[in-house]
């Protein structure tokens, strides 16, 4: 796990998430990788985290992904199967020169597939990138 002091901001990246308020947050993914920092300031803006077998009907989901965990598409779906009509999927990959990277076209690619797409990125952590999809309209 990555040490507690990481350098980027944490309560600022969780405001950037938009994750306060949200009633109900579900994580998919999680490992001992994870950035523990980011982690643990979610779970104070937003309460526990619901795990991948809930059935609850989610505002978000956390989305810990690596190259190396299968299909994004499939990810990505199981990631918009409990979403309300207005939640988010916050993608979190690897940052490019970490292990597990993928690539932001790969991501692209799948979200479309997927129905999603994607409305912003940012740094989530010092080894992350956290992508914000959105169910997309036709």
């Amino acid at each position: 796990m990555n040490a507690p002091s990481s350098p980027v901001d944490v309560s600022s990246v969780v405001q950037r998430l938009g994750l306060d308020g949200v009633e109900a947050v579900m994580e998919i993914g999680f490992d001992t990788d994870v950035d523990a920092a980011l982690r643990t300031a979610v779970i104070e803006a937003v309460g526990e985290l619901l795990d991948e077998d809930s059935d609850e009907i989610v505002g978000a989901v956390l989305l810990w992904c690596r190259a190396e965990d299968g299909d994004l598409v499939d990810l990505l779906l199981d990631a918009r199967d409990p979403l309300a009509d207005d939640g988010v999927v916050w993608l979190l990959t690897p940052k490019a020169g970490k292990p597990g990277h993928i690539e932001p076209a790969d991501v692209e690619e799948a979200s479309a597939l997927a129905g999603l797409k994607s409305t912003k990125t940012l740094n989530a952590s010092p080894d992350w990138v956290a992508s914000r999809m959105v169910v997309a309209r036709r």
